[in-house]
């Protein structure tokens, strides 16, 4: 599907930098200030990777079991979402296999297992909250209703501002522990009440298909041409593009992305 689509329209090209060995606190910072981040919180993540050339799609809806994955294909990286998580939960894996992608390609460190699994998480965590901002707003030994407030600067969950703001020492143990009690006590080990319900969706696919409509190509032609079924299409679409499938939705605003993508005359 992305061949297809490369074919026939001109696609931001990767801007993934390559940091040799940094430990995840410093690459995540070095690749917001390559970025042009800074400080601020970030940016709706499914747009800001595609405008760096990162290919986004959905993994099947029956794929629950598995959070996101990322690759490199060529010099191409994608990254699979699993789109039935909360806003806040796919927000941080994004970032989470972006780590990947930056800190475990081409073989410098172990790609699998649970250290590199801390390693993205690291890189997450400090990506979607970097030091100077947490440190900047939430005061040290915050209550939990600060911690409620606090997330939605950052657009994260409870628990990964919780566990951040005791990684960068605003949290004890002993409140760490409390606070995680109170959160799982309240329903945020599981899901995320109250949180964003505005999913963050593909801008790249969106565009695709909405251009793809104006020149009469519909959806179920393009799965004729891939030899697949539209339901099959679909599952690659789910929850990042649903509305141009279906005929609706609104245009993004993401100018970076829309300056990159045009079609091939």
């Amino acid at each position: 599907m992305y061949d297809w689509i490369d074919e026939r329209f001109r696609l931001p090209e990767s801007d993934l930098p390559s940091l040799g060995k940094p430990d995840p606190e410093t690459a995540a910072e070095m690749v917001r200030t390559r970025w042009g981040l800074g400080h601020a919180p970030a940016p709706n993540m499914v747009h800001l990777l595609e405008a760096r050339g990162v290919r986004m799609f959905s993994l099947p809806p029956d794929s629950l079991e598995v959070d996101a994955f990322a690759v490199w294909r060529g010099n191409v990286p994608f990254i699979f979402l699993n789109t039935l998580k909360t806003v806040e939960r796919s927000r941080f894996d994004a970032a989470h296999e972006l780590g990947h992608l930056i800190m475990h390609a081409g073989g410098e460190r172990p790609c699998t297992g649970p250290e590199a699994e801390r390693q993205a998480n690291d890189f997450a965590s400090a990506f979607l909250m970097p030091a100077a901002s947490v440190l900047g707003h939430m005061p040290a030994g915050a209550r939990v209703d600060q911690v409620l407030e606090g997330k939605r600067i950052w657009k994260v969950s409870a628990m990964a501002l919780t566990y951040r703001m005791h990684d960068l020492g605003l949290l004890t143990d002993w409140q760490y522990r409390s606070t995680c009690a109170d959160l799982s006590a309240r329903g945020y080990r599981t899901d995320e009440p109250q949180g964003l319900r505005k999913r963050e969706t593909s801008q790249i696919l969106t565009k695709v298909f909405q251009a793809l409509r104006s020149k009469g190509v519909r959806p179920s032609d393009v799965a004729d041409q891939l030899c697949v079924t539209s339901e099959e299409m679909k599952k690659l679409l789910f929850g990042l593009t649903m509305t141009a499938i279906e005929g609706g939705g609104e245009a993004s605003r993401d100018h970076k992305a829309k300056r990159a993508l045009s079609l091939v005359r």
